[in-house]
């Protein structure tokens, strides 16, 4: 286990640096824990004084109630956990979806599908060669617009474990060219020189030509949508907590939405491209039997609605909202969104006096006595006549910089408070992947 400690020294910078490497029996919250706090007390840092914490999104991690999170704020309630946004937040939901078990079959029958198609030059000449038979029948037929850029050939991407975005790529890309990898699985199972081959693309034809395929296929186009907003904007350098704040709201509200009252549309998109492609529509009144783990004589009989309505449409975005509301809790949100209030991008525009006292008031309350927090209050008043019309510090475009520029023209002097909570700040808002974090 690596332990990196952050800190803001003395003239004002924000340090990062590694601490120590320490070698764990498992990967237990208690047993991180206990090594940690041995670690801090071997060197006399007081796990009392943390002001914020920082892991990867593992269950054992972030967990609210027996993570290693949460029993580091049981030694210290203001040890702030803020989990880093842009980790790999689309692959926690894309692992967030596999849990319901047709998708988790999706994505390994997606995998054969893009591995049969895209091995080799023979077969992806045959996908190019499909396209454009393909888009030239839609054109004769006036189905198919023609203009620049339009109609362009491509390939299948494959959906890779560390790749931002390739689950939703992949998944568009089938939907797209889905009439030409129907073609190439086809002449692969007429080709009789390789047996296995032939094998393997029947399978994958047998997948791709079923209505559970096609209906799992449109769900993840329709979720990830939503959320690859989201994750692509959680990975810009520079960003508006504010903006990011609320689109994180408005991603949570989209999904519930598509929940509540998206079904009878979703369903109509699913059956439309059924019908264009000859894929037989199962009768959603008609039953469907599923047998249950305890023995495959055993099965519970439910119609074949329930079925995709409840099995996988409603549970694949359920499990997408937890994920989400888990890794955004209100706490961390509230506590961004008053720390946004510092920034100084765009000449201060999100300064707010009421703001910044909140924040001191209810997330420092043990490094601000009653009467600092009157002084800070005072101190606001003059700092938004001085500082952000001071030829020096008017233009810094980030907090770290802010806090250097107090430094260096003795403004952390004069504004001691404000100075002391722009640190704090500092010390607790990241978005490193794995830092365990400490104010000395």
């Amino acid at each position: 286990m690596a332990i990196i400690l952050r800190f803001v020294d003395k003239e004002g910078f924000l340090r990062e640096r590694f601490f120590d490497i320490v070698m764990v029996e498992d990967t237990t919250a208690e047993t991180l824990h206990q090594e940690i706090s041995k670690v801090l007390l071997h060197h006399n840092l007081q796990v009392e004084r943390m002001q914020g914490q920082g892991y990867d999104g593992a269950s054992n991690m972030r967990g609210e109630w027996n993570g290693l999170q949460a029993l580091f704020l049981r030694d210290c309630s203001y040890a702030y956990y803020v989990h880093c946004f842009a980790h790999q937040l689309q692959l926690a939901l894309v692992a967030a979806s596999k849990k319901v078990d047709p998708i988790w079959v999706f994505f390994s029958s997606l995998s054969t599908i893009v591995n049969v198609i895209c091995a080799s030059p023979k077969r992806l000449n045959e996908f190019h060669v499909a396209q454009v038979m393909h888009i030239t029948e839609l054109v004769v037929a006036g189905e198919c617009e023609t203009g620049r850029g339009l109609n362009q050939i491509g390939t299948l991407h494959r959906p890779g474990a560390t790749r931002w975005g390739s689950h939703f790529t992949s998944v568009c890309d089938l939907i797209d060219k889905y009439d030409a990898t129907c073609t190439v699985l086809e002449f692969i199972m007429d080709d009789k020189s390789t047996e296995s081959l032939r094998a393997e693309a029947s399978g994958a034809y047998n997948a791709i030509r079923s209505f559970q395929f096609i209906f799992i296929l449109h769900l993840l186009k329709e979720i990830m949508g939503l959320t690859d907003v989201l994750c692509r904007e959680l990975q810009h350098k520079s960003q508006d907590i504010l903006n990011a704040m609320n689109l994180v709201e408005v991603t949570v509200n989209s999904l519930q939405k598509l929940r509540e009252n998206g079904w009878e549309d979703f369903l109509e998109k699913v059956e439309c491209f059924c019908k264009q492609h000859d894929i037989d529509i199962p009768t959603m009144d008609g039953q469907h039997s599923v047998s249950t783990r305890r023995s495959y004589c055993q099965q519970r009989s439910i119609t074949t609605e329930h079925h995709y309505r409840v099995d996988i449409f409603y549970a694949a975005i359920d499990f997408e909202l937890v994920e989400l509301n888990g890794r955004f809790s209100e706490r961390a949100k509230e506590l961004l969104i008053l720390s946004s209030s510092l920034d100084p991008v765009d000449g201060f525009k999100a300064f707010n006096i009421d703001n910044i006292c909140t924040l001191a008031e209810k997330f420092y309350p043990q490094d601000f006595t009653r009467q600092e927090l009157h002084i800070l209050r005072s101190e606001l008043i003059i700092y938004e006549s001085d500082v952000p019309h001071y030829d020096v510090l008017k233009n810094v475009p980030t907090l770290s910089e802010l806090c250097r520029g107090f430094f260096e023209t003795k403004r952390s002097q004069r504004y001691q408070m404000i100075d002391r909570l722009i640190r704090l700040v500092l010390t607790c808002a990241t978005r490193w992947r794995m830092t365990f974090w400490l104010i000395t």
